[in-house]
Order: structure tokens, then sequence, then C-alpha cells
């Protein structure tokens, strides 16, 4: 490639890859993972380096928003295998929620994805969580799986919900009782966290999962 060093080109290489695998650029950390790079400051180096010669073009500074430059893509899927940015939706993947703070404050925001929308049901109402932990593991959401989150602070009686218990996001079926609401784990190993009735309130509940993505 024409004017780029060898780590620009990997950089470029590992961006195209993912966009033909999974229909979407890689995140900063991802890419930072990838390449070796600690600093999400030396990603967006090479980053900027790349649109300077015309390879990429980005909207805002974070990674999902990438776009190849036509003229600079190899290997493209048929026509009819792409999706056009009428049919993607702008999903918000959050860090650590901490009480106190809007859901969506900038301390939150970690990245921005863009998917399908027909994968998600709920639109600009929806963001992302990665998740850590076993404590979903027997219903199919595994530790390091990114889920979405559709924001609404009501749920029916077994929807698996994202809620803020104490000053940490958990994930969880949703079982409201007489006495208390009960927040069951997919793992026969891990007890239920019980909240008092009275102690709980609807700013608890963050949001339904309502779809799971996992990189293989």
């Amino acid at each position: 490639m024409q004017g780029l060093t060898k780590r620009q080109e990997q950089t470029l290489d590992f961006i195209r890859r993912s966009i033909e695998e999974r229909g979407y650029p890689p995140t900063l950390r991802e890419i930072g993972e990838y390449m070796g790079i600690r600093s999400t400051n030396g990603v967006n180096d090479h980053l900027r380096a790349l649109e300077r010669k015309g390879y990429l073009r980005r909207e805002d500074m974070k990674s999902r928003a990438l776009k190849l430059v036509e003229k600079f893509v190899e290997d493209a899927a048929p026509p009819a295998a792409k999706v056009s940015d009428e049919d993607l939706v702008e999903v918000r993947v959050l860090g650590r929620v901490a009480a106190g703070l809007p859901l969506y404050a900038e301390e939150n925001v970690v990245d921005t994805i863009r998917v399908d929308r027909m994968l998600v049901r709920g639109g600009r109402d929806v963001f992302g969580l990665r998740v850590s932990g076993d404590s979903m593991i027997e219903a199919g959401i595994l530790s390091g799986d990114y889920i979405f989150v559709k924001r609404q602070a009501t749920a029916e009686r077994g929807d698996i919900v994202v809620a803020l218990i104490g000053d940490e996001a958990t994930v969880k079926y949703y079982f409201p009782e007489r006495d208390y609401v009960r927040f069951q784990p997919a793992n026969a190993q891990m007890a239920p966290i019980l909240v008092r009735a009275t102690d709980f309130k609807a700013t608890m509940l963050l949001g339904k999962v309502v779809g799971v993505y996992r990189r293989l």
C-alpha cells in the first residue's frame, strides 16, 4: 500500500477484515489489543495517519464510526450482502455504570457500535454492555459477551434485565415477589440477589436485555 508504514498497513488490514467478517469495524480497544498498543491515543495516532493519507473516514473520534474509503476496499462483499446506513443503528457501549450519573454520561460511554437495526429492538433506546462473570452462563450469556439492552424502568416477571444494585450494574432474571425483588442468576452455583420491596426503586432497573453478541 503506497505511502503506509508496516504498522499502518496492519491496522488497515485488521479494520478491513473486521468489516468483512462481522459487518462493522473494531473498537479502539480491539485494535489496540491486536496491535499490542495499550493506549487509545496510540491507536488514534494510526487512525489519524490513515485518515490523512485518504484510506479512512471517521464521523467522530470513536472507532465504530470508521469507514474505509471505497477505492482502497479490496475483495468487498457483493452488493446484495451490504447493509445500507439506513439499516444501521448506533448503539452506545457503556463501561462501568455508576450510581448518581445519567446512564449516557460521558464517563459511562466507552465506545459506539453500528449494527443492523433488525438485530436490536428499541432503536436509539438500546445501549450495550460487556458482560463480566459467569452468573448468566445457563442462559447462554458468557463472560466477555456484549449484550444489547433496551432502556426501560419496567420489566415482566422472568425477563433478563440489567439492574443497578449498589454501585454495580448486574445482569439477572427479574422476579418481583411480595416482600422483595429477586434477581436470579442463571448459574446453579450462585445465589440470587434479594432486594426488599421497600428498598426497591424503579431507577434500579436500567433496561431489558434484547440481544447478545459474541466475538468468536
